[in-house]
């Protein structure tokens, strides 16, 4: 199977993380989203959305959207709680990742890291950053109580939320203020086979 990819993206690292964890072969494709290169006539005929990252099956089937790509990687795995109600809660992690904590974490790293200095979008900060926080704070109270976000074991949720909370300082968060978000963290980058947002050899 191919990934379609660009190195930074946490959405991205979260895919290549599964893949990694359950040693699964692939082949790694990057685009540079910075110069449009998901915008071309070929990626769009994969996926009209113009985003990555988008996993290609070896049947030529391809699928979009980092979650449901993680859903479907993990599908027979222990990485998908196979109890239907936490894997219901596992969906609800990562419904909240996506529409409580990426818009707000992932963006505000996405303006300290790609925007130049002056550039307007920096005004979008000071209403960002309180919102990152709520949703730190509300996975810092989950996380009082438990080891993980769904049951005893790392499962998907846990590495949709990894993603981008592992990088937040670079969005300006300051993950001191989250005891048992950093604990979390050092859990989850001890799993065997771990790599970092960095690794691009693959």
């Amino acid at each position: 199977m191919r990934l379609y990819d660009f190195l930074p993206s946490g959405n991205g690292y979260k895919v290549r993380l599964l893949l990694t964890l359950t040693q699964t072969p692939f082949q790694w494709i990057n685009l540079d989203i910075l110069k449009g290169e998901t915008r071309t006539e070929s990626f769009l005929a994969m996926n009209p959305n113009g985003r990555i990252p988008l996993l290609q099956l070896d049947d030529g089937r391809v699928i979009a959207e980092s979650n449901a790509i993680l859903f479907f990687l993990a599908n027979g795995t222990d990485y998908l709680p196979k109890d239907p109600f936490e894997r219901a809660q596992a969906l609800q992690w990562m419904f909240f990742e996506q529409y409580s904590h990426e818009p707000y974490i992932a963006v505000s790293r996405f303006i300290h890291e790609f925007c130049k200095p002056g550039d307007p979008r920096f005004d979008e900060l000071p209403v960002l950053k309180p919102k990152g926080e709520a949703a730190l704070k509300v996975m810092d109270k989950h996380l009082s109580q438990a080891d993980y976000f769904v049951g005893d074991r790392c499962s998907i949720a846990d590495i949709a939320l990894y993603a981008y909370t592992h990088v937040a300082e670079e969005g300006g968060f300051e993950l001191t203020l989250y005891t048992n978000v950093r604990r979390w963290l050092d859990r989850i980058a001890g799993q065997p086979c771990h790599i970092p947002i960095t690794k691009h050899d693959f």
